[in-house]
This record gives C-alpha cells, structure tokens and sequence, in this order.
C-alpha cells in the first residue's frame, strides 16, 4: 500500500542551492516524485500549515523565515514514504541529525531565532492529506 507526503525544501535549502540533491536523495531511497512546485509561500499559506503552533514564541520568526524566500513543495509516494522520509531528514535539531541524514550532512545551527533545518515532512497520514491539500491545491 502506497501513501503520499508532503516534503517542503525549506527558503534556507533552495538559497544554498540543495534542492537537487534533497531530490536526489529522495528518489535514491526508492520514493516517487509525484508533485513538484517552487513557490513565494505567503502568509496565508504559512499560517495555515503552522496553525497549530500559532501563538508559541517561536511561531513568528518561523513564518517569517519561511516566507523570507522560494519554498520547493514536493509530492513524494511509496510505501511508509511519511516514517521513511521523516528518517532520511534526521533530526530537528541538525546538530544532533546523524550523518547521513539530509540535516546531519548538510545542516547546521546559525545560531538565529528559529531553526533553519532545510526541510519539512508531515509527520502522520492524516497531516499529510491537509499539508497536501494546502500546498497542491
């Protein structure tokens, strides 16, 4: 049984030009690109992905840095793609991801308000089919 995900190249990935190789690493590991987009995400967007961490502190600076560039939205399918890409990312924290992860190699702290760490993946089925219904609309 196949299921789909939602994979966001973060502003910070597509300024450093990661973008192919955060692809690349997604079809290595077996998974299919379904859905493919760069977009300005605006603040109506962020809010709506971000909804539920809305009036945490580090909610601002996180909708302000996602929208401080391009965001590559990525449809991603294949069988446990969600658990499966959730590990290829690595940890929140890329100090901490384990080498061989997208954030343990090509991540770091820059020490700002909120953590730049290249990337996003729903993180349950049910979060999927919302993220991708808001950024494949």
């Amino acid at each position: 049984m196949s299921e789909a995900t939602l994979i966001l190249v973060k502003p910070d990935g597509v300024a450093r030009g990661l973008t192919g190789e955060i692809l690349r690493r997604i079809e290595a590991k077996g998974y299919v690109v379904t859905g493919l987009r760069m977009l300005e995400a605006d603040r109506e967007l962020l809010a709506a992905h971000y909804a539920e961490h809305e009036g945490k502190p580090f909610y601002e600076p996180l909708i302000e840095f996602m929208s401080s560039g391009p965001t590559v939205a990525i449809r991603a399918e294949g069988h446990r793609v969600i658990e499966g890409f959730r590990s290829l990312a690595g940890t929140t924290d890329p100090s901490t991801a384990a080498p061989g992860t997208i954030r343990g190699d090509l991540g770091r702290d820059w020490g700002l308000k909120v953590q730049q760490n290249l990337v996003h993946g729903s993180d349950s089925v049910e979060s999927a089919e919302r993220e991708l219904g808001l950024w494949f609309s």
